[in-house]
């Protein structure tokens, strides 16, 4: 019968393995072998056991050690667990600045002559005058002729004529990074599944766009191949056009293409697995492809299955054949790349056609435009450092692409760029009077446990206005990619009150009367800037006396009294201040309202008293 043996398994290194197997011979075969020199023949093999032992531990703890980013080391395993967390690591960060484009255009009847103002495509060029000459890139189109709250065009009188201007300055900011448009050409001849294309460049910042030949059709970047839809933006005809220039819709794209970065700075782009012209439709779930009616029989109909299987199709998009592919990708960025102000003003190329109102343009327009930037370009910085890779990714495995709590919706409707629509304020909250007939602009009307987001816009003041049909249907659209299918969402109107603000105040001895009062004035208008307040915020006067009684030559704050301003210029909607007021806070309604100073040069008045 066989012996049963004493085996220690918390060996983990050489010495340990060692001296266990030197036990392990004293104890089990006394008589067969007992010379444990250094030098005797027994000992080599023992320490050939111990040194195998001791090898493939470390291969254990380090394979065991590579699959938890707080431990990796590796590289390409830092680089392929922070993909898994939904993290895109960054091979260079470039250096972001706003640019100044202004462009001068003549008068008709004392007004600028908008028929010469331009349109400037986007992905324009300029390049640095300092030292390095570091090239920069506008993205966004830049169109003087449209005017935000977010994209103001400002107009300043240029050249005046027999007392009447007869030049205006036109002038827009546009941010700019610091990058160098390149292009890589691939001939594609036979088809691929999954063609994988490496771009083997440095300081790779992103693709701006992948096209077939120069005129061919598009492919489109999406985050995974599982995703089949884009956001196209179209241009906006309706009489909202100034306010929502683009319209928002969802566009299913065949062509789409992912892209990743390697460890060693390399940028990979992947393509689908389809085929065309082969039967790539999505498959509808029937009693014969289900349940009863499978081939496994009746034993599979309580199985749970995969709605994937039927909804998505299996190519993952088109695989490109047959074809040229023209590749657009930027590089820069970097440390080097944080330029000093007033040094970006050389124009390399536009990227595009310029076209004027009437859609022509003459060669004086052009002549006119003159970039510039009054700031320094900063954050340019080089790629994730390995401590950076692993927190950020830690964080973006919770910035997934979802909208569940309250704060997810009220953050992604806010996160919706300005080109479709000006966003000013965001409300959500569980809606809890719906009403299956309300006229409201939403996704779905008739659950009783939707939630209700109130919004509200700028208009070109910056004053707060109630959203365009447009806009709330571009929300609409941005907002159905990442709700849960069970969730419903009322899109609304918050109310605004308007309010005006009237204080007394005692002024010290041998201080200006006119100026404390001019800069308790001050205090309180940056106190009651719009964009410091959010909907259903009360406003506490307590708050407002101790700002008032830190001003220098304040004596004492005698009374402040908050007025409801309601009709003309100002919202229609009427409140009862005294009755919301209790323990020197005014309250908002119940329904979600905001409450706004809206002209405060006017709005905010002040006086000096005595005891």
């Amino acid at each position: 019968m066989a012996q049963d043996r004493d085996i220690k398994y918390v060996n983990r290194d050489f010495g340990d393995f060692r001296n266990q197997l030197i036990e392990y011979a004293k104890n089990y075969f006394p008589d067969s072998y007992n010379d444990f020199s250094p030098t005797s023949p027994g000992m080599m093999f023992i320490e050939m056991a111990a040194y195998v032992g001791d090898v493939l531990s470390f291969y254990q703890d380090t394979q065991l050690q590579e699959t938890y980013i707080q431990h990796a080391k590796n590289p390409a395993n830092l680089y392929n667990l922070a993909y898994m967390m939904g993290y895109r690591p960054r091979i260079t960060t470039p250096s972001e600045v706003d640019i100044e484009v202004s462009q001068l255009v003549g008068a008709s009847s004392n007004e600028p002559n908008w028929n010469q103002a331009l349109k400037i495509p986007a992905n324009t060029r300029l390049k640095a005058s300092s030292t390095g000459q570091t090239n920069f890139f506008i993205e966004k189109p830049i169109d003087f002729t449209f005017s935000s709250s977010y994209d103001t065009t400002d107009i300043t009188v240029e050249v005046i004529a027999s007392g009447n201007p007869s030049q205006f300055r036109l002038t827009k900011m546009a941010k700019a990074i610091s990058g160098e448009v390149k292009t890589s050409t691939q001939v594609i001849t036979s088809v691929e599944k999954f063609k994988t294309i490496t771009i083997d460049d440095t300081n790779i910042i992103g693709v701006l766009s992948v096209q077939e030949g120069t005129s061919g059709p598009i492919w489109y970047e999406v985050p995974f191949l599982g995703q089949d839809t884009v956001f196209i933006d179209t241009t906006n005809t309706d009489p909202d056009k100034q306010v929502v220039p683009y319209s928002l819709t969802l566009q299913r794209v065949p062509r789409r293409f992912v892209t990743r970065f390697t460890s060693t700075g390399q940028l990979q782009i992947q393509f689908g697995a389809g085929i065309t012209g082969q039967d790539d439709s999505v498959l509808t779930p029937d009693p014969t492809n289900v349940g009863l009616g499978s081939s496994q029989g009746v034993r599979r109909l309580d199985y749970a299955f995969d709605p994937s299987n039927f909804l998505s199709t299996k190519s993952y998009g088109l695989a490109p054949s047959n074809t040229t592919l023209t590749i657009k990708y930027l590089v820069g960025g970097g440390v080097t790349s944080n330029t000093s102000g007033n040094t970006i003003n050389t124009l390399i190329e536009y990227g595009g056609t310029v076209t004027n109102a009437t859609g022509s343009t003459a060669p004086g327009e052009l002549s006119t435009v003159v970039f510039n930037n009054p700031l320094a370009a900063a954050g340019g910085r080089d790629g994730d450092t390995v401590d950076e890779l692993r927190e950020n990714s830690l964080r973006a495995f919770n910035e997934q692409g979802r909208a569940v709590t309250l704060q997810d919706y009220t953050v992604r409707a806010l996160s919706m760029a300005s080109k479709y629509g000006s966003i000013a304020k965001v409300h959500a909250t569980q809606d809890q009077l719906t009403n299956p007939n309300s006229a409201t602009d939403s996704i779905v009307d008739s659950n009783p446990l939707s939630l209700s987001m109130f919004i509200l816009a700028y208009d070109n003041n910056r004053n707060l206005t109630s959203a365009t049909s447009t806009l709330k249907s571009n929300l609409k659209t941005y907002l159905s990619e990442y709700m849960i299918l069970t969730d419903a969402l009322n899109i609304k109107d918050a109310f605004i009150v308007n309010i005006e603000i009237d204080f007394d105040i005692i002024v010290r001895p041998n201080f200006s009367g006119r100026d404390v009062l001019l800069a308790c004035t001050n205090r309180l208008k940056d106190y009651f800037d719009i964009t410091k307040w959010t909907i259903n915020q009360p406003i506490n006067l307590s708050s407002i006396y101790t700002l008032l009684d830190q001003e220098k030559g304040v004596q004492t704050v005698q009374d402040i009294r908050v007025v409801n301003k309601v009709g003309g210029a100002y919202s229609q909607y009427a409140y009862d201040i005294v009755g919301a007021t209790r323990s020197s806070i005014v309250y908002p309604s119940y329904d979600p309202c905001i409450f706004e100073v809206k002209f405060p040069d006017t709005d905010i008045k002040g006086r000096i008293t005595t005891l």
